[in-house]
């Protein structure tokens, strides 16, 4: 066979990526999640004990998942197996339990280790139960997506959650260390590039060492300056998934930071949707929302605005038209801020669903026919536009019931204008003058 490679011009082995030859041989060796792996983490502990307990690991690409269920597994003597829900179907599992089984009347423990474990479907997360409970397998799996919503509460329920993090820069600047170690030689990078290198990672480990995989085969020993870095290599897209929980995290930052009246937050989470491939159009859907709940009668300038902004969208479209979208967010975020009318809308809702079945008052009812004149409808009415002050403090609710407040202004923006009219008026319902 070595002889075919050779007549080949190959050789029998082709060398392993930067990434696989740096692959930790020890949990003392993997970098950024000491919370988990340290002597006082809980899988540090595991480990040290030689017994384990099956878990999900969830956290961003590049992290070590992979890694610390090979390595755990090596740590506490188990047979390691492997599976990825991409390429695996019921007849892999029923192998994997068979083999796993086997094993254990041998008196040897199985790690089974899944990979993606968020891509089986409900059924299929319900086949782990029965083997994950009797202990015929340790099941580690990993995920990228928030276990809550993507895995079955039974299979959650026998299982520890362990959430790993995006490597920071120490991290991954021990990796760029290793690397050149390993390789014998310095990243061609003046201190800048490097700092730039590490940045274009995004707290992906393993991307970060696919770059610099890439920068050492360039063959340059001269440094090379961030424009020249940027030339070479292209940024890891940000992790961003419209359907998934990327999404609903940056849309509540970006909410949360105009109800905070963060403006510069607020751009930098816009940016981070629109950089993603956010739909424009789905956010300005939610800064109309903002408009209403968390600025209301403060700044009512701000609910037009919004739909200014997705019309400008709408006419202009992408790139220009984000501009609108910025401006909105700026001004919402710097505007003043009230919940009052979301609260009393809230408030009105709960009472009608109490009180549904209550008539108006006869004296504010139209008496279009002679039947309802004689009924009473609309005696006593005041026409408010005739009364001095153009109030006339009548009642308005229901005969019998009392009256409610559920609208209370707050003394922000042009809402404190509203509650000055609005305690002037109350005085007047109430001492009739």
């Amino acid at each position: 066979m070595s002889d075919l490679f050779q007549a080949a011009g190959l050789t029998p082995h082709a060398p392993s990526p930067l990434a696989d030859r740096l692959r930790p041989q020890s949990l003392e060796e993997v970098v950024g999640q000491e919370h988990l792996l340290g002597p006082d983490g809980p899988i540090g502990r595991m480990a040290a004990a030689k017994r384990l307990a099956s878990m999900i690991l969830w956290g961003p690409p590049g992290t070590g998942k992979t890694t610390i269920a090979r390595l755990l597994a090596k740590a506490g003597g188990y047979e390691f197996m492997q599976i990825s829900a991409v390429f695996s179907g019921v007849a892999d599992l029923k192998k994997a339990f068979e083999q796993a089984r086997v094993r254990r009347s041998a008196g040897q423990s199985t790690l089974l280790f899944v990979d993606e474990i968020h891509r089986f479907n409900r059924a299929q997360q319900d086949g782990f139960l029965p083997f994950v409970e009797e202990g015929t397998v340790t099941l580690v799996g990993a995920t990228t997506e928030n276990p809550s919503f993507e895995l079955n509460g039974a299979l959650l329920s026998r299982c520890q959650v362990f959430v790993l993090k995006r490597l920071d820069e120490d991290a991954l600047e021990a990796l760029l260390v290793k690397a050149e170690t390993t390789e014998k030689r310095k990243l061609p990078l003046d201190d800048e590039a490097r700092s730039t290198l590490i940045a274009m990672a995004d707290g992906d480990g393993r991307y970060l060492l696919t770059l610099t995989e890439t920068l050492l085969a360039i063959g340059t020993d001269t440094p090379l300056n961030p424009t020249q870095l940027t030339q070479f290599l292209q940024k890891r897209r940000p992790a961003y998934d419209k359907n998934r929980e990327e999404h609903y995290n940056l849309i509540s930052a970006l909410h949360k930071s105009v109800r905070g009246s963060d403006p510069d937050a607020a751009l930098y989470w816009l940016a981070r949707m629109l950089e993603g491939g956010e739909d424009p159009l789905f956010i300005a859907r939610r800064l109309v929302r903002m408009a209403a709940e968390d600025i209301g009668a403060a700044d009512p300038l701000s609910l037009l605005l919004t739909t200014a902004a997705k019309d400008a969208y709408d006419f202009l479209g992408s790139p220009e038209g984000e501009l609108a979208l910025a401006q909105c967010v700026v001004h919402m975020a710097s505007a003043p801020k009230s919940n009052a009318v979301y609260n009393a809308y809230k408030a009105a809702r709960r009472l009608a669903k109490e009180t549904g079945s209550l008539m108006p008052p006869a004296h504010i009812l139209n008496a279009p026919t002679k039947l309802m004149k004689t009924l009473g409808y609309g005696d006593g009415y005041a026409y408010d536009h005739d009364v001095e002050g153009g109030v006339s403090g009548q009642n308005y609710w229901p005969d019998g019931m009392e009256r409610q407040t559920l609208y209370e202004p707050k003394p922000i923006g042009a809402e404190a204008k509203v509650k000055e009219r609005l305690d002037a008026w109350n005085r007047l319902r109430r001492d009739g003058k």
